[in-house]
């Protein structure tokens, strides 16, 4: 895969969730068989997906019953009431047989084939639909094991398309089948002869780092995110109840709390628990998750900015998190995590892997602070900004109780834009836009605005440059 290309060059063909089907991609429909794969299915029409797949959505309408339940709970207790013994046997044996022979026909109409060129996905019971989604394309495929899925033995296959905002799906595999799926897809996309790729078996790596769950317990209980949260949580609920009187106010408000606090907190645990990053031929591979296993790859060439958090309570033991911006994500997407928690020194030799030549230390000493009269635009926090420039990135800090120092490659930089504001141009100061690949854009702000037209025509011929030296990366090679 070339490292240098960006989100906006031709989308790639989106494929459906296997199980539920989806649009047809674009581009002309193949007939059935060709080009597959040497162990496609006797009949020509590929492999299918595990048997245990017609059951991955069995919850929906139990839950929809559940909503409805709750929702108008005296209706439905007078039509339980209404019920017979009769009418219960009835329904049990039409609509749960009906169900389950959907659900088979469903599962018997999926398939999927691997060819030289693309994956093909045949999804449809009524409404044949066929997705290609071109092995060039594949930006990483990421192998992940929920809870249920893991009892059973089965685990899902996420594939990150170049030009869609979602990643697709197939769901389920066997966990064996899965890997060896993975593993094979890696093998075309790098240009191994297809007659070669299934028996390419997945390629070797090496531990960089493990975050121990003695130092992620400590790091989480340090955030002062989730500490808040549980203080409000406290507060505002009781405090509604007692000037309004009214229970359903209280609960209505801090249920979001609730439900923040968790996933700040226990949710982030559970995420983040025993974290790895190991270096592949393919990538840097990220696994994690107490109860949801996730297996994911940073494939190389992808990276497009990286941001270094440093909370308040964390800078006397030296810990940051290092998070990254992907190329092909959607607007607005979550940044992917690379160590949730880590020692300074740590984070910068696993960076050095991420981004050649980058020195997390030379970035820090290269960022220079607002000038002081910033404090009339920005008041207290004026300190925090600062920007600079090294040999190989675009360099913005900001944060007081949170420092975050954001870094872009060079030839990552898609455009770069100046901004100033009516009281900016007053004070004679101006923004800085530097965007990137991950449809996202990094700031350095209150520059001074001469100083930020010389920065704006210096970055347009550094990103220039660095487009132009920057060396194409491709999976195993």
């Amino acid at each position: 895969m070339t490292g240098g290309r960006h989100p906006g060059e031709d989308a790639a063909d989106a494929a459906p969730d296997a199980a539920g089907g989806g649009e047809t991609a674009p581009g002309a429909e193949a007939p059935d068989g060709d080009g597959a794969a040497p162990d496609a299915a006797p009949d020509g029409k590929g492999r299918r997906l595990h048997p245990v797949t017609p059951w991955r959505r069995a919850w929906a309408p139990i839950a929809a019953l559940v909503v409805f339940a709750v929702q108008d709970y005296e209706r439905t207790r007078a039509w339980t009431e209404e019920l017979t013994v009769g009418w219960l046997v009835l329904a049990f044996a039409v609509v749960v047989p009906m169900a389950a022979v959907y659900g088979f026909l469903s599962w018997w109409a999926t398939h999927y084939t691997v060819t030289d060129t693309e994956l093909r996905i045949r999804t449809g019971l009524v409404f044949r639909r066929v997705a290609h989604i071109r092995l060039d394309r594949i930006q990483a495929v990421d192998v992940s094991r929920p809870l249920l899925a893991r009892v059973a033995g089965v685990a899902k296959l996420k594939l990150d398309v170049v030009g869609t905002n979602e990643k697709d799906e197939l769901a389920y595999l066997g966990e064996s089948e899965a890997v060896a799926l993975r593993a094979e897809l890696l093998a075309r996309a790098a240009g191994i002869v297809p007659e070669a790729a299934p028996e390419a078996g997945e390629a070797p790596e090496r531990e960089l780092v493990r975050v121990p769950p003695g130092m992620l317990t400590v790091a989480l209980l340090l955030m002062g995110t989730g500490w808040g949260l549980l203080a409000a949580l406290v507060v505002v609920p009781g405090t509604l109840w007692w000037l309004s009187g009214s229970v359903t106010a209280a609960i209505a408000a801090g249920l979001p709390m609730l439900g923040g606090a968790w996933v700040s907190t226990v949710g982030r645990y559970l995420t983040e628990y025993d974290w790895k990053v190991a270096e592949s031929p393919d990538g840097l591979r990220l696994d994690h998750g107490l109860l949801n296993r996730e297996h994911a790859t940073v494939p190389p060439g992808r990276v497009q900015a990286v941001r270094v958090l440093e909370p308040l309570l964390w800078r006397r033991r030296g810990w940051v998190r290092v998070e990254l911006a992907v190329a092909g994500g959607g607007a607005g997407e979550a940044p992917t995590v690379l160590l949730p928690v880590a020692e300074r020194a740590v984070a910068a030799g696993v960076l050095a892997t991420v981004l050649p030549g980058v020195d997390v230390a030379e970035a820090v000493a290269a960022a220079r602070p607002a000038p002081p009269r910033s404090r009339f635009a920005v008041p207290v926090w004026w300190r925090g900004y600062g920007h600079g420039v090294t040999d190989a990135v675009f360099v913005t800090r900001h944060g007081r109780l949170r420092r975050v120092l954001e870094l872009v490659p060079h030839a990552k930089v898609q455009s770069v834009r100046r901004t100033q504001g009516p009281w900016m141009r007053r004070l004679g100061l101006a923004d800085v836009h530097v965007d990137h690949g991950a449809n996202a854009a990094v700031v350095a702000r209150l520059r001074d605005a001469g100083e930020a037209t010389d920065i704006l025509a210096a970055q347009a011929e550094r990103s220039r440059t660095g487009r132009r030296i920057a060396r194409p990366e491709r999976w195993l090679t």
